[in-house]
C-alpha cells in the first residue's frame, strides 16, 4: 500500500480488501500491475488467490462495501487519493453506524453495538492489546514536533446506557427547528463514548474524586462570551478563582435566577444573599460588553 508510513510503527497493518477502499485498491494495483509486483518482490500466488471476503453487510453499498464504492467513483488506482478519501469517508461512516456482522458470535448485530465486546474478548483472550498514537504527526506552536506521552487521565464514559438514554430524551423535548440539527445530535449521542477530562482550569465542574481536573463544558463556546463580562466581578481579580471577591459572593448564591437577573432587563429580583450593588455593577457590566465582536484563545 502507498499509504502506508513507514517511520510509524512497524509499517505493516491487516488488510481488509472487503470494507477498506484503500486496502482494495491496492490490492487491485497489485494484481493489475506486473511492474509494481516485481517492485516489491510479491510473486503472483501472493496476490491472484485472494479476493475479497463480506463480512458486513452495509445498506446501499451491499456486503462488499469497499468493492462497491471503487466501481461506483471510477477510481482507477492508488493514485486517486481525492476519491479515496470520499469512498473511505462513506464507507467508514455509513459502516460504523448500519453495517451489519455477517460472520462469528455477533452475526446479524450493528457493527457498532458489538465493536466493544469484540475488542474486550480480544484482549481478554490474549490477542490484542490496547494501543494509542497520534493520528498524524504533532507540531507545537513553536513549530517543533511533539512527542506525546501517554499520561494517567480520567474519562467520562458519555456512552454509559442510563446517560445516553437521558440525554435522548431531553432531545426529544427539545425544538432543534430543522430535522438536520436533530439528526446530527442523534449521531453525537451514538458516537460519543469515552471523553477524556483534558482541562485543570478554565469553566467547567471539578471531578469529585480528583479535584485537579475539570470536567469539561462542551458549551463553553456560548458559555464563555457571557461570563468574560462578570468574571472579574467573581474571582477576585485571580486566574483561577482562588481568591476571594470584593463583594464576597459564594459560588453557590449564584443561583439561576440570580444569573437570569443579570443576563435578562425584564427579570425580577431574586431572593438572594448578594448585595443588589454587587447585582446591579454585573447586570451594568453584562449590558456593556456583551455581545463582544471577536474571541480569540490561546495559550502564551
Amino acid at each position: 500500500m502507498l499509504t502506508i508510513k513507514e517511520d510509524k510503527g512497524t509499517g505493516i497493518v491487516t488488510s481488509v480488501p472487503s470494507d477498506s477502499p484503500d486496502d482494495y485498491a491496492a490490492l487491485i494495483d497489485l494484481k493489475k500491475k506486473q511492474a509494481l509486483r516485481e517492485k516489491y518482490n510479491i510473486t503472483d500466488d501472493m496476490v491472484f488467490s485472494y479476493d475479497p471476503i463480506p463480512i458486513i453487510e452495509v445498506p446501499e453499498f451491499g456486503n462488499l462495501c469497499a468493492v462497491t464504492l471503487y466501481d461506483k467513483l471510477k477510481i482507477q488506482s492508488q493514485n486517486d487519493k481525492v476519491k479515496l478519501l470520499q469512498a473511505k469517508e462513506m464507507a467508514y461512516l455509513k459502516g460504523f453506524y448500519d453495517g451489519v456482522l455477517l460472520v462469528g458470535q455477533y452475526k446479524g448485530n450493528k457493527v457498532q453495538d458489538v465493536k466493544k465486546y469484540v475488542q474486550k474478548e480480544l484482549i481478554n483472550e490474549g490477542k490484542a492489546v490496547i494501543y494509542y498514537e497520534p493520528e498524524k504527526t504533532i507540531i507545537s506552536r513553536s513549530n517543533d514536533e511533539c512527542v506525546v506521552a501517554l499520561c494517567n487521565q480520567w474519562y467520562l464514559d458519555y456512552g454509559e446506557e442510563t446517560w445516553k438514554r437521558e440525554a435522548i430524551e431531553a432531545l426529544n423535548n427539545l425544538n432543534t427547528f430543522h430535522d438536520e440539527v436533530r439528526k446530527n445530535f442523534m449521531a453525537c449521542l451514538n458516537w460519543l463514548h469515552e471523553y477524556a477530562c483534558s482541562r485543570t482550569y478554565g469553566l467547567g465542574t471539578k471531578l469529585p474524586w480528583d479535584e485537579n481536573w475539570l470536567i469539561e463544558s462542551l458549551s463553553d463556546s456560548t458559555i464563555y462570551m457571557a461570563y468574560y463580562t462578570v468574571a472579574h466581578l467573581l474571582q477576585g481579580g485571580t486566574f483561577k478563582g482562588d481568591k476571594p471577591n470584593s463583594y464576597n459572593i459564594k459560588p453557590d448564591e449564584m443561583t439561576s435566577e440570580v444569573w437570569d437577573y443579570i443576563f435578562f432587563k425584564d427579570t425580577k429580583y431574586p431572593e438572594t444573599k448578594i448585595k443588589k450593588e454587587a447585582l446591579d455593577h454585573m447586570r451594568r457590566e453584562f449590558n456593556y460588553w456583551y455581545p463582544v465582536d471577536l474571541r480569540v484563545s490561546g495559550k502564551i
